[in-house]
Parts: C-alpha cells; structure tokens; sequence
C-alpha cells in the first residue's frame, strides 16, 4: 500500500472529509511519484489520476500495484463519471492556496460536490518532516553542490562576468548527475551583491568585489540550497567586519537547530544581534527545503515553528548594504536525533578567488 496515500485519506477523515482534490504537482509528485499533467482524486473507495492522453503510458509506468492508483485518459471520461467519482461524499478537500477561484468553480460544478472544503496545507506541513529517501536525495543534491563549489574556487577568474560565472554553474550541474537547477543562480558581484534576489548580469567581477554566489541543484526532484560569499583577488577592509558578523550568527544559528526548538526565537537572536551592530535583518533567515527550494517550515518573527527530527532547513542570513555590497551565508541543515548536520560542507572562511 503507498503508505502516503494511505496517511493523507486517515487525516482527511479526522478532518470530517470524504474525499480530497490534489491538483498542486509538487504533492502529486510527493504521494505518487507521478511527474506527469493532471489531477489525484481520492475518493470513498478509489485513488485516481486524471491525466492527458499524452501522458497515459508514462503514468503507468511510474505507478505500481502498490499505489492502489487507477489512471484514466480524461478523454474517457464522461460527465456522468465526474459526477460519480465523489458520490455520497459530503465534504471534499481541496488545496485552496493552489487553486484559482474559476477552478474551484468548475470543480464544484464538474464533479456536483456539495462543499469543497480548505484543507490547510496539510500536505505541505506532511512534507516538512523527510523519510531517509528523501534525505538522501536532498545529501546527493548538496555533494553535487559542494563539488560545484570547489570548482569554482579554482575557476573563476577576475574579468568573468556574473553571467559567465552562473552559466558554468548550470553546466557543472548538469555534467555531474543533477536533474537541473533547484532556483535560478544568483551571482552578485561588487555593489549587485547588495541586492538579496540579484540577477546575473554581463558585469565583470573586478578586483575586491564581493561575489555573493547562491546556487542549489536537484537530484530526483529534491534541492539543494547555499549560498557562499567569496572575495576577488583580496579581500576589503571595510568587508571583513559584516563578513564576521553573518558568519557568526549564521553559525550561532545551526547550533540552536535542533528538535524542539523555535524557529521564532531563532529569528529574533538574529536580528537583536544585527540591530546591535545597527544593520537591519531585511529577509527571513531560512526555509524549508525538499521537493521545492522554499518550503515550509519558515523563519518567521511573528509565527512560531517548532523543529522536528528529519527537518531540513535552508540557514540563510545576510547583511545587505544598499549600493556598496552585501553578505549571505547559506547552508542546508538536517535535523537529527542528537542536533543536526550540514548536508552543505563548502568552506565558509574567508575565500579569495582569481589569484
């Protein structure tokens, strides 16, 4: 039996909820495997996936006997069967922060549910704790990572431009086993390295710019997140002090992940430091990371998120000076039984490249 499948309809029942929607192809892929167009239903008695024509064979060849999963060719279906598949079924989940309100129309219509009801992220907050497959796929995308980043210490050059520089990461990636790009590449250099979200642009790297390099791969659907702040040619004076900074908060940060603790407080620490050495925490200082390189659990200074074993967390902060430069600091954390592991291994001393 698909042992997700079978934990999602005991929690929709505890929920008073007959049957469930999933349209969202991140959580259809996370219950099924399934990487192809459409829509799961779990009904009363059977599980579901409406798909395409197109896509018939290749459903079929992921699902095995197991999955308990019947695949149709929504061509083969008729109004009368979308009106059956949720017969006697009172209530009927959907993901309501997936689904566009015309959607939720034409579901209440096509398949004649009396009420769609939210379901609240359940899936979602189900992904947040990994099954040792899962963490495994997550560690090989982060050796890939790793490996990229010790190419680079060796490769990049002062007169690359940013472009340059985030293009070989794609190929690195795609030479050594990743499925692709968990996010576009960030490669910031001088003043663009203040800008959190930068896009690479045809700038050269010029000697004493800052590169803010944040990269992440997949391996069989899950990422990689890190991030690594190296320095061309020398490092500036006026640099090493914030560089200080962010690594040791970013280092304060991964000895307090652990399970059971706040990711709250956790995000607070941070930001009374920053504000003592009068910078701002400008964004949240991690994610979630799994099928989807922002995932929950959050940081948040207004939300309380309690870790779990098995969590793995993106541990980001970074202090951005507009128009002069920035600094992030980034690894992918494992919870464990006893603290946590660094899935992400790269050196975070001081890195000077382009000599």
């Amino acid at each position: 039996m698909n042992t997700k499948i079978k934990w999602l309809r005991d929690k929709i029942n505890l929920l008073n909820m007959q049957g469930i929607i999933i349209s969202d192809p991140i959580n259809v892929r996370y219950l099924t495997n399934i990487q192809a167009e459409g829509v799961l239903l779990i009904t009363r008695k059977e599980n579901i996936y409406l798909t395409d024509g197109r896509y018939i064979e290749e459903v079929n060849h992921t699902l095995t006997i197991d999955d308990e999963i019947s695949a149709y060719d929504v061509k083969d279906i008729s109004p009368y069967d979308y009106e059956n598949f949720f017969s006697f079924c009172e209530n009927v989940g959907f993901e309501e922060y997936f689904v566009t309100y015309a959607k939720y129309k034409q579901y209440m219509r096509q398949y004649k549910i009396n009420s769609l009801e939210e379901t609240d992220h359940i899936i979602e907050k189900q992904r947040m704790v990994k099954d040792e497959e899962e963490i495994a796929c997550i560690a090989k995308a982060c050796e890939v990572t790793d490996q990229c980043f010790e190419h680079l210490r060796e490769w990049i050059q002062i007169g690359m431009t940013e472009k340059q520089v985030a293009e070989e990461i794609e190929t690195f990636f795609q030479a050594n086993g990743a499925d692709g790009l968990a996010f576009e590449t960030i490669v910031a250099s001088g003043a663009n390295s203040s800008k959190p979200h930068a896009i690479p642009t045809d700038k050269p790297i010029e000697h004493g710019d800052p590169i803010v390099i944040d990269m992440g791969c997949k391996y069989h659907g899950y990422c990689s997140d890190m991030t690594r702040t190296v320095f061309a040619g020398t490092i500036p004076d006026h640099v090493k002090p914030v560089y200080d900074l962010v690594l040791k908060n970013q280092k304060l940060v991964q000895n307090d992940l652990v399970d059971g603790a706040n990711l709250k407080f956790i995000s607070k620490m941070v930001e009374n430091d920053f504000r003592l050495n009068h910078y701002n925490l400008i964004h949240s200082i991690g994610h979630g990371v799994g099928l989807e390189v922002h995932e929950l659990p959050y940081y948040s200074l207004k939300t309380d998120s309690i870790i779990k074993e098995n969590m793995v967390l993106a541990n980001e902060p970074g202090i951005y000076i507009p128009n002069r430069f920035g600094v992030r600091i980034e690894d992918t954390i494992l919870i464990t039984k006893s603290g946590n592991e660094s899935l992400t291994k790269g050196d975070k001393n001081y890195i000077i490249v382009g000599i």
